[in-house]
């Protein structure tokens, strides 16, 4: 029995863009929908989504038969749920709300075994080592994590050549949202002096060797992104696309049907 190869991680080594689709549904059933699609990742979003550990592990346990990698991004950057995140499975870890090259350090330090990290030893209750039928998964671990920083407040976007030269951080994401918010512009992160801003962070990115991500639920907005300087782009949101399809279907039909109904049928 051999680790897990992240191809995630072998995938940044790669010029071509890669494609991502956000889950924070916490049913099973909804991430093997997503698994099977056809994207290069999917992304576990415990931040916002309702999900636990368990619920976590159950999303990564439906992925798995998959050939797609799985992100998590956890609802923040503390060493003791890093390490579970890690037991249970998880090799690539989003952390949202990254503001300091400091802070950057202390999450590569959660993310790695000694001596490159401070991560607990704990492989006869992990699954990640198979409960120990992994063999040399101590000293084959640490290759296969991933770490992505999230930068999305004025803060981080200050600190931010500094946090991707942190050895350890793989990659950086710019997270729209919240960035937009922090900039005035809070609910349209399209504007333009958004799109400028998270332009001049690829840049500083690329710069610094990291490969950078973001997520982006439109056509254009994603080519916008690539050729700014992206690297991996999620481009749809689980629950955005069911409430979105679902209310056109209804729309659809009810709409037909008033008007059927107002014609005196």
């Amino acid at each position: 029995m051999l680790i897990k190869t992240n191809t995630f991680k072998q995938s940044l080594n790669s010029d071509k863009p890669t494609f991502g689709l956000w889950l924070g549904i916490p049913d099973a059933s909804v991430a093997q929908i997503g698994a099977g699609a056809g994207f290069d990742w999917v992304l576990i979003d415990a931040e916002h989504g309702p999900f636990d550990l368990k619920s976590i592990m159950g999303h990564l346990l439906a992925i798995e038969p998959y050939p797609v990698s799985s992100i998590v991004r956890p609802v923040e950057g503390d060493t003791a749920l890093i390490k579970q995140l890690l037991d249970i499975g998880t090799q690539t870890l989003l952390i949202p709300m990254v503001n300091t090259a400091e802070q950057a350090t202390e999450l590569v330090k959660a993310s790695y075994y000694p001596p490159r990290g401070i991560r607990g030893l704990g492989t006869s209750m992990a699954r990640a080592a198979q409960w120990n039928r992994v063999p040399n998964y101590l000293q084959k671990a640490n290759d296969e994590v991933c770490l992505i920083v999230q930068i999305e407040t004025l803060e981080g976007l200050k600190n931010i050549e500094s946090i991707a030269a942190v050895k350890g951080v793989d990659a950086v994401f710019i997270g729209p949202s919240d960035l937009s918010a922090a900039m005035g512009y809070i609910g349209d992160p399209g504007h333009s002096e958004v799109l400028a801003a998270i332009g001049r962070g690829f840049k500083i990115i690329n710069n610094a060797g990291k490969k950078a991500g973001v997520l982006a639920v439109t056509k254009d907005l994603a080519d916008h992104y690539i050729n700014a300087g992206a690297h991996f782009i999620g481009v749809g949101v689980d629950a955005a696309l069911l409430a979105n399809a679902t209310r056109k279907l209804a729309t659809d039909f009810i709409d037909s049907t008033d008007d059927v109904e107002s014609a005196g049928y």
